[in-house]
């Protein structure tokens, strides 16, 4: 094939891929090229045929409570003056209404177990509904229930029972989704029912920035597939029809899609899906620890030589990373044989452990590689985790004194080598009233002269009582705080 041929049958796949009009090209291809992309064209009419059916719609209600200013006068004069009783009472001029408001997402139908059927989405769409509707491709429709959901990822698993026919997608393998494969975004864009667009997966691996309102205990699957409201909770299709995610939320500063769309991968659901059909909700495990991606100067301080890992920072007191031996200053680089590639990676790795069975931890602590035999406890709603933080040890980073460091702190060369980088809120430290800045210069009398100091001093197992020395403001402070 000549080099013209190549880039007319390049345009004219990518304009079929795309659901563009192909250009005119019946005198630059031959019968056998104009078959290969009739072949393109009838797989992906194979792939829609088999993902429609799966891919439902979610109509839902939800009852929302809201203040709104009374209109029940006792006088008509009220109208114009008041009621001088309640001058200067605010909750008396407003009253407590409910309204229904309507949503509309979309769902994948992932398991049938005699007349249940049941629909994946996410939370958004219908964890907090009081009316669920669920409408299928063919148009059949039925009332539905929550069977479940999971706010840490974003899902919710939606439960209704027939005894026809219902047929069920076909789950993939995201772990095998790689980076160019083509995706198919299936789902209800702003009610229009049944749509799928077509494009590539950008990028995976995704997190979320923090402090955004999405499932923040999942990776995410980037993707170029155009996704609009009403496509949250349908399903990211690979070309073999298999669903490979959920879709859940775009990056958009209108509000509409501009080619940044994320989809939870499918094996971050599977798990979620057994615990909310078994369980009514899903169980995460719990290590106790607070963690972090180590900066270069840490790596460097601490002797890690390798890339990987999530480093220690506190250690939470009675916790089952405190039993299993783990330690603050500890760098976490395996679970189970899984790689930990930093600290969002071991939130993950964590969570998706089974609590109350073990797993084996790889780490090293100051040049040395150990296994430790962990055994994971089943972590607590997030209302009930802050009193967990009053038990963090030793409740501060710290991080080595660079030049850099001592330029912007104008510091001298003698006033040490270690400085607190943060305090955990509620740790002991905290309430010791220890502060970011400060420079510790010695622990229970042994003078700090570099991280590792610091991270031998606090985790000498003979001492339950620490006696900090540390440069303030130019003076020196005693600080105690007990483990």
């Amino acid at each position: 094939m000549n080099t013209t041929k190549r880039q007319v049958l390049l345009t004219v796949a990518a304009a079929l891929l795309l659901g563009l009009a192909p250009p005119a090209f019946s005198q630059d291809l031959s019968r056998g090229e104009v078959a290969a992309l009739e072949g393109v064209q009838s797989s992906l009419r194979r792939v829609a045929q088999k993902v429609l059916p799966v891919v439902v719609e979610i109509n839902t209600v939800q009852v929302v409570k809201q203040r709104v200013p009374s209109l029940n006068f006792g006088s008509p004069f009220e109208f114009f003056f008041g009621n001088p009783r309640n001058r200067g009472d605010r909750n008396s001029e407003s009253q407590e209404r409910e309204f229904r408001q309507q949503g509309l997402g979309s769902g994948v139908i992932v398991r049938k177990d005699r007349n249940k059927v049941y629909v994946l989405t996410n939370n958004h769409v219908a964890g907090d509904a009081t009316e669920i509707k669920v409408k299928l491709h063919d148009g059949r429709e039925y009332d539905s229930k929550l069977a479940g959901k999971d706010a840490r990822k974003d899902l919710a698993l939606v439960i209704f029972e027939t005894s026809d026919a219902v047929p069920v997608a076909s789950l993939g393998d995201s772990e095998k989704v790689q980076v160019g494969d083509w995706a198919m975004a299936v789902g209800n864009p702003l009610g229009f029912e049944s749509t799928i667009t077509l494009g590539i997966v950008s990028a995976v691996g995704r997190r979320p920035v923090p402090g955004m309102e999405v499932g923040n205990f999942t990776d995410y699957i980037q993707t170029d597939a155009a996704i609009n409201q009403g496509n949250s909770g349908g399903a990211l299709v690979n070309m073999y029809g298999e669903v490979v995610g959920i879709n859940a939320w775009i990056a958009s500063q209108s509000g509409g899609n501009v080619g940044l769309g994320f989809a939870i991968p499918i094996n971050n659901a599977k798990k979620a899906i057994d615990d909310l059909i078994s369980k009514g909700t899903v169980e995460y495990g719990w290590l106790g620890v607070n963690s972090g991606d180590p900066s270069k100067e840490l790596r460097e301080s601490m002797g890690i030589k390798t890339s990987l890992g999530a480093f220690v920072y506190d250690v939470f007191l009675d916790s089952p990373a405190y039993h299993a031996g783990l330690q603050p200053g500890d760098l976490i680089v395996r679970i189970a044989g899984q790689e930990i590639s930093g600290s969002s990676a071991l939130v993950q790795a964590v969570g998706n452990l089974v609590p109350g069975k073990y797993a084996e931890f790889q780490v090293i602590r100051f040049g040395e590689t150990l296994n430790l035999r962990v055994r994971t406890a089943a972590r607590k709603a997030e209302t009930e985790m802050g009193d967990i933080t009053k038990k963090a040890w030793p409740g501060i980073s710290a991080v080595e004194i660079t030049d850099k460091i001592r330029r912007d702190l104008n510091l001298t060369g003698d006033i040490g080598k270690v400085i607190i980088g943060n305090v955990t809120s509620g740790s002991p430290a905290d309430t010791a009233n220890l502060r970011t800045g400060d420079i510790v210069r010695e622990i229970n009398g042994r003078k700090i002269n570099s991280i590792m100091d610091f991270y031998r001093a606090v985790n000498d197992p003979d001492k339950k009582e620490f006696m900090l020395r540390i440069h303030r403001a130019g003076s020196d402070f005693l600080i105690g705080i007990v483990k």
